[in-house]
């Protein structure tokens, strides 16, 4: 199968190439989140089909709204589309029990466009393809999003808002890379908020710290009323006595790694108390600066009522994944235990 795409992509280089031969070095296309499937079309339309669907469909957790993980298209693995070959995220699926005795996923990049992604998922039948589905939940998901992030880090690494990255860099001593239409700024003790104060897709960001005395500090019930404290003083309403906080019957606490150091994720809903009739998705990073013994947490929340808000949130977070003090690298991710 492979073979047969990769003639096919030498053709389509062969034509786009200059008249002295040297190839064109072509971009992968497509919108972020978007992937085409390669497999047997009876099989597509088949339950196995189905099931590869509702995993790319899966909806993402903690939006007000329910929003699909991925946009995909499909293409026959007899019959590819050249133009198909050339988007950002690609899904080979093959069944064939002459070539395969167990299910593997293996991934690849840049096979036929530059920052392209690209999985290959074996399978000597539909059975046993099935059984891993169903055993593997998320694992396509998660992939193309960490791709996708990965993306929106390295278009951050050059595109960030240089009067965020001077703040920030004065009052915390970290180096972030956020959005460059973000801009708007107020300053608090310990804390500062930005927002790109769009009408349409307005990104906001908090930035705060506080002195770290104990791990208990990384649990929920702590990072939502410290959250809350903040938000309080921080994000008011539209009218006096309004604020942001968070709706606590959908808050989640998970961990992740960040500069191979533990980091405290807080992802869910926010809303406006006293009134406002406004909320949105948020996620944020608590990280322990040790050096100083204390916490820095840096948040991203959307507000885009009536329209889809994944884009938004998950460049936001890409955002908060290029978070490291002064001392540090770039970002890596490596498992470590809780600091102690």
């Amino acid at each position: 199968m492979r073979q047969m795409i990769f003639i096919l992509f030498v053709v389509i280089m062969s034509g786009l190439s200059s008249c002295d031969s040297k190839p064109t070095i072509i971009r992968a296309k497509g919108a972020p989140y978007e992937i085409v499937v390669v497999m047997d079309n009876e099989i597509w339309k088949s339950h196995t089909g189905d099931m590869i669907k509702e995993a790319l469909n899966a909806p993402i957790p903690y939006l007000p709204q329910e929003e699909s993980s991925m946009k995909y298209s499909y293409t026959r693995i007899d019959q590819p589309q050249s133009y198909l070959m050339l988007l950002r995220n690609v899904l080979v699926v093959s069944i064939d029990d002459r070539q395969y005795t167990k299910v593997s996923l293996k991934k690849d990049s840049d096979v036929w466009a530059y920052n392209q992604a690209v999985l290959y998922l074996n399978a000597p039948d539909v059975k046993m393809l099935e059984e891993y589905l169903t055993n593997n939940k998320g694992i396509l998901v998660n992939h193309y999003t960490k791709e996708e992030m990965k993306r929106a880090g390295e278009f951050l690494s050059e595109n960030f808002s240089q009067r965020v990255m001077n703040d920030v860099m004065s009052q915390f001593d970290i180096i972030i890379n956020v959005p460059e239409n973000i801009t708007s700024f107020r300053h608090g003790e310990d804390c500062m908020w930005f927002s790109n104060t769009a009408n349409e897709g307005r990104m906001d960001l908090l930035i705060y710290s506080f002195p770290f005395t104990d791990k208990n500090t990384f649990t929920l019930d702590y990072l939502v009323a410290k959250r809350d404290s903040v938000a309080k003083i921080m994000v008011p309403g539209s009218f006096e006595g309004t604020y942001m906080s968070t709706e606590k019957r959908v808050v989640d606490y998970s961990s992740t790694t960040l500069n191979g150091k533990y980091c405290g994720v807080l992802r869910g809903l926010w809303r406006m108390e006293g009134g406002d009739l406004m909320g949105g998705p948020f996620v944020s990073y608590a990280r322990v600066d040790e050096q100083k013994q204390r916490v820095i947490v840096t948040e991203g929340f959307v507000y885009e009522p009536n329209k889809e808000k994944r884009n938004y949130i998950r460049r936001l977070e890409a955002a908060l994944q290029t978070t490291r003090f002064l001392n540090e690298p770039e970002v890596t991710n490596v498992a470590i235990p809780l600091p102690k």
